[in-house]
């Protein structure tokens, strides 16, 4: 196409933009959306709109809490056709957790049948479960035909819905909230109720208290699960202060005495949010695995409470202890998140504190208060419009019978009718009442209405005396809205009042109205070595040359006949205790780490090491031995490279092992690894050449190659070993006896570091080893 060319003919309904811009601003409308639609609560009666539809449409449906029950299916299929154009299942499980009593410190919806349980199963089918509203999801409906709040046109205009609840008390701390939005998140945790109003009461009386005295009424969250809070108080005042923080949270525990010494730990409460089942298959991987060697097993005894039996090794054990290191490993302790990003007045998000967040509810029960009111005065007005022209028609009485009786229009002719004040009936002055306005002469239409819809038997005189008692009463009560609409102090009080009749209906003294999550100190756990939660017991360690290990019970000897598999044979075997942790040198320059309580028990043939922990099929074993705190030892690689290393910088915490010796194929790590006792070192090399150096000569690292041992021109390192040059250089011969050259016997051998050496002395072993 030429640069000259018309461009194409675009459809005259399109319109061209950028599309970063396109891109930006849809985005932007998806993400305003999901926050305020979705997934941040309303800080004034704390729901989403799922869970603010699903209440409105129950109350549509006349499910009270003294009422009938009806299925789950019928509630979740009216809140989606009606209001709420999202999936029913995600409308279920909505609603099925404002009916868990283990997720909602106040559940607003009575579930009748399978709504889930702690374990973490799922409800069943909204079609075999029922529900009605609970008492206090009627609590945060209570007002909603007084118009109390805004109502907007739901998704297809057919219906109104409430753009927010009048919320008699503060919803989002007493039960909470989580969700997760675009570019936001918000968690809350449940509180106190009778505690959340105590706070408000106190914010009433003084409006600009700070966060720290509402503290001394809120100290904290309050779970349906219970369980111990653990938090410093400076941490949970600055969490609240700023809205962002985290609460450390434990299970609550007991000893429980078995008899005779032996006892067994109890669990009552786990943290909030945590699944039983979960948390029961992590103590056994836990057992499992002896990573906590004091606990030996875990069960599940809970029916209708909850109830976990933890048993002890031994009852020696401490309890504190075990628990303290459980705690660590497992979701007995939890960190709960607290971030409270709530929507203000429905549309702006915002981290509030704790003082903001009741101050948002306050403020909304103030205006619910004054739109109540003047609710209540246009009732009344009405009413007493009404009753003017009642009163009216008792005192012209006989000619309101007589419009009625010939006139073609009574109701025209009532409202066209003069009623001064000579047609007023005869009788005395004293019992004459006015009517309500000053100087009314005719009626309106609805008062006219009103006469012509009277009964017959309304024609007695007590019922007109009950008109003008109706009457009294509903002007003074008016009197008491106007001045309650005008005093802001007035107002103040009545939300008080409010608040105090909700604390008797929900509070300390009502059915589980007490406070759940109690307080304590967290203390300091101690970093307990393994060793020290180990029964402290002897064996025997073997290990075939194939790489099987066992740990035989007690001190046996040393050359006791041992079975092994067929074409295996015993490599290494020595003494150790079950609290010793062993070292497993490889032929790549790897150390591996095992525990003496888990190795295999003797009575078979063991395990291969390679599945204990990491040890490539290609990678020999060197050596094993004891780890000894402080110990130095001695590494070299069959290239005459080594260096002396820490033996506490050689303890891997992982299978994978620790990398100490740095070799480079065909070169391996020496097949020995020796631990340093003495002045001097001993390294013999393939050529049966013997060199002996100061040990001083020999770097301490924690890595590397190291330095040259002994030259070779052929081959290379055989053996290596330390010795105390006074006392001699030592070996065992292939009779298993003690040979020994004096100091003055070696000054031959004696040399510096990397020189090629002489032949070693008539008699040593042609196995070129020390210890064959």
């Amino acid at each position: 196409m030429s640069d000259n060319a018309d461009p194409p003919n675009l459809d005259p309904n399109l319109s061209a933009e950028p599309l970063r811009r396109a891109i930006g601003e849809r985005y932007l409308q998806y993400a305003l959306s999901t926050i305020m639609h979705r997934a941040l609560p309303d800080a004034r009666d704390g729901l989403k709109p799922v869970h603010r539809r699903i209440l409105y449409a129950m109350r549509r449906l006349n499910l009270n809490s003294t009422g009938k029950f009806m299925k789950s299916a019928k509630i979740s299929g009216d809140t989606m056709g009606d209001f709420h154009p999202h999936g029913d299942g995600a409308i279920y499980d909505a609603m099925a957790r404002l009916a868990q009593d283990f997720a909602m410190r106040y559940p607003l919806v009575d579930g009748q049948g399978n709504f889930g349980n702690i374990d973490g199963d799922a409800p069943a089918a909204s079609r075999y479960t029922e529900a009605r509203m609970a008492a206090a999801a009627e609590a945060l409906l209570e007002g909603l035909d007084e118009n109390a709040v805004d109502f907007r046109p739901n998704y297809d205009g057919r219906l109104t819905e409430p753009e927010v609840l009048p919320a008699i008390f503060p919803n989002l701390l007493a039960n909470g909230s989580s969700g997760i939005a675009v570019g936001m998140a918000t968690n809350i945790p449940p509180h106190n109720l009778d505690e959340l109003i105590a706070a408000c009461l106190h914010l009433i009386k003084a409006p600009n208290a700070r966060d720290e005295t509402l503290l001394e009424h809120v100290p904290g969250p309050d779970f349906p699960t219970g369980g111990v809070l653990v938090e410093p108080k400076d941490s949970i005042a600055e969490t609240y202060q700023t809205g962002r923080g985290a609460f450390r949270l434990r299970a609550r525990w007991e000893k429980e005495d078995l008899g005779r010494g032996a006892w067994q730990i109890v669990v009552t409460e786990i943290p909030y949010q945590v699944q039983k089942s979960k948390l029961i298959e992590k103590l056994a991987e836990i057992i499992q695995l002896k990573k906590i060697p004091l606990l030996t097993d875990v069960r599940d005894e809970s029916t209708e409470d909850i109830r976990l039996i933890l048993e002890p090794r031994s009852k020696t054990v401490d309890a504190d202890l075990m628990m303290g290191m459980l705690f660590r490993a497992s979701d007995l302790e939890v960190r709960f998140s607290l971030n409270m990003n709530v929507l203000i007045d429905g549309r702006t998000p915002k981290v509030c504190s704790l003082r903001e967040m009741l101050r948002a509810f306050l403020d909304h029960r103030r205006a619910v208060l004054q739109r109540r009111t003047q609710h209540r005065i246009e009732k009344i007005d009405h009413r007493l419009d009404v009753l003017e022209g009642l009163l009216i028609a008792f005192l012209n009485l006989d000619r309101v019978i007589d419009i009625i009786r010939y006139d073609e229009s009574p109701k025209a002719a009532l409202c066209a009718e003069d009623w001064a004040k000579d047609h007023v009936r005869a009788t005395s002055e004293a019992d004459y009442k006015p009517p309500l306005a000053t100087g009314l002469t005719q009626l309106n239409e609805v008062q006219a209405e009103a006469i012509l819809n009277m009964r017959l038997r309304s024609l007695r005189r007590l019922e007109e005396m009950e008109l003008v008692a109706e009457r009294d009463a509903l002007m003074a009560e008016r009197a008491e809205l106007s001045d309650l609409l005008e005093d802001e102090g007035l107002q103040w009080a009545k939300i008080a009042d409010q608040l105090k009749e909700v604390r008797k209906l929900f509070g300390k003294s009502s059915p589980g109205g007490a406070r759940r999550t109690s307080f304590a100190d967290a203390g300091d756990i101690e970093d307990v070595p393994m060793e020290a939660m180990i029964e402290r017991e002897p064996i025997t360690v073997v290990c075939s040359k194939m790489g099987w290990i066992r740990a035989m019970k007690g001190h046996i000897a040393l050359d006791t006949a041992l079975k092994f598999k067929d074409g295996d044979e015993g490599r290494f075997i020595f003494h150790a205790e079950t609290t010793d942790r062993l070292l497993v040198f490889g032929s790549n320059g790897r150390f591996y780490t095992l525990s003496g309580s888990s190795l295999p028990g003797g009575r078979g043939m063991g395990e291969p090491v390679r599945l204990m922990v990491d040890l490539p099929n290609e990678v020999e074993i060197v050596t094993v031995l004891i780890h000894r705190p402080g110990q130095k030892l001695l590494v070299a690689s069959t290239a005459g490279d080594g260096f002396i290393v820490p033996s506490d910088d050689v303890v891997a915490q992982t299978r994978s092992g620790r990398q100490v010796l740095n070799v480079k194929p065909p070169e391996t790590a020496a097949l020995s690894c020796c631990v340093v006792r003495g002045d001097h070192v001993a390294a013999v090399g393939e050529n049966r050449k013997l060199v002996i150096f100061p040990t001083a000569e020999l770097p301490e690292m924690g890595r590397g190659k190291g330095v040259r041992l002994q030259r070779y021109k052929d081959g290379g390192l055989s053996d290596v070993t330390t010795f105390a040059l006074a006392d001699g250089l030592k070996w065992l011969d292939s009779g298993g006896r003690t040979r020994t050259v004096t100091e003055g016997d070696l000054a031959e051998w004696i040399a510096k570091r990397a020189s090629a050496g002489r032949m070693a002395p008539r008699g040593f072993p042609r196995t070129n080893r020390f210890d064959p």
